[in-house]
């Protein structure tokens, strides 16, 4: 039998708590594969209640025990009490979260769990208890020994695949940021996962201009020429098949959508802005490149809305269960 998933709480004044006791209710319906939540069996079940749902909680004392519970209870491996304040967060709910982030990655890289699903932080919290990472994704790479370069952000959806080569850098600084063997490093990374974790034999890479219309031939910025053209010829001279750079404002349409497996995008909002518009409520965080299993829900802490019930699960049910379906995959490997 396969490992459960982990979960982590996030920051518990936000709103994964909430998700994770509404996903459980939700477990058979949607096909999701076991998990256990790492961090407050107090704080889930006051959320579920804040919530109007009745989600009995289990504490487990490790995911051996999952097993036991999971179909009558959801499981919450128990970090401590802590009192359950929706929208008002603190220095000690963000210790609970740092402190299940560390669990939850330390039982999926010893093989207790099968995947990590990482619940919604708030970035400057954790910078006030120690946190010294930009997020979740760093820290889970460091402690993978993952340099921070070769992890690589994707956000799927049903619709769409999208990863960004820079992420989280002023507009401004994206020229400078690229090069071509950024380009090709991280599009190469993103084309073994699609094979491995994805099913997908053959990825096939859009890979989008920087500039308007891709430059137009170096009339509105020499860039696509300069940099993105040759990261897609040292791509398809590697195997990977690859093409562009190709306007952007043509990417994402239907009929376009259909020719590519995963959209390689130069900025943040490049591949965010289409991803959200068409999957907004089913988009996925996943990390690229880590020898485990990472996803997250796309969508942070939403404090103003927490312990209302106004959150949608949708995102929480999809990287569940897309956590599961690239970590069987790569059992069956």
């Amino acid at each position: 039998m396969a490992a459960p998933l982990a979960l982590s709480i996030g920051d518990p004044a936000g709103v994964g708590p909430e998700l994770a006791a509404a996903a459980w209710a939700l477990r058979e319906t949607e096909y999701l594969p076991p998990f256990f939540v790492v961090g407050s069996a107090q704080v889930v079940e006051q959320a579920a209640r804040a919530r109007g749902i009745a989600v009995p909680v289990c504490a487990v004392a490790s995911p051996d025990e999952v097993a036991d519970c999971y179909a009558e209870a959801l499981p919450v491996l128990d970090l401590g009490d802590l009192a359950y304040a929706p929208g008002a967060p603190d220095d000690d709910g963000a210790r609970l979260a740092l402190r299940a982030l560390e669990t939850a990655t330390g039982l999926v890289r010893s093989g207790a769990a099968s995947a990590l699903v990482t619940g919604p932080i708030a970035k400057s919290r954790l910078a006030r208890v120690g946190f010294n990472h930009p997020g979740q994704t760093e820290f889970v790479a460091q402690a993978c020994g993952i340099t921070a370069e070769n992890a690589v952000m994707m956000l799927a959806g049903p619709s769409l695949r999208v990863v960004p080569i820079t992420v989280h850098v002023a507009l401004r600084h994206v020229p400078d940021l690229l090069s071509a063997e950024l380009i090709r490093s991280r599009a190469a990374i993103a084309a073994a996962a699609l094979a491995r974790d994805f099913g997908v034999a053959s990825p096939r890479l859009a890979v989008a201009g920087l500039n308007p219309h891709a430059g137009e031939d170096g009339r509105m910025g020499s860039e696509d020429i300069a940099i993105v053209a040759p990261a897609v010829a040292l791509l398809r001279e590697a195997g990977i098949d690859a093409f562009g750079p190709l306007p952007p404002d043509t990417m994402f349409h239907a009929e376009a959508r259909a020719g590519y497996d995963v959209a390689i995008c130069m900025y943040h909002d490049q591949a965010l802005i289409p991803m959200k518009a068409l999957d907004f409520d089913l988009g996925v965080n996943v990390t690229l490149g880590l020898p485990i299993v990472r996803t997250s829900p796309d969508h942070g802490t939403a404090f103003g809305i927490a312990g209302t019930g106004a959150a949608r699960v949708g995102p929480t049910i999809a990287a569940l269960r897309m956590a599961g379906e690239c970590a069987s995959r790569r059992m069956s490997a």
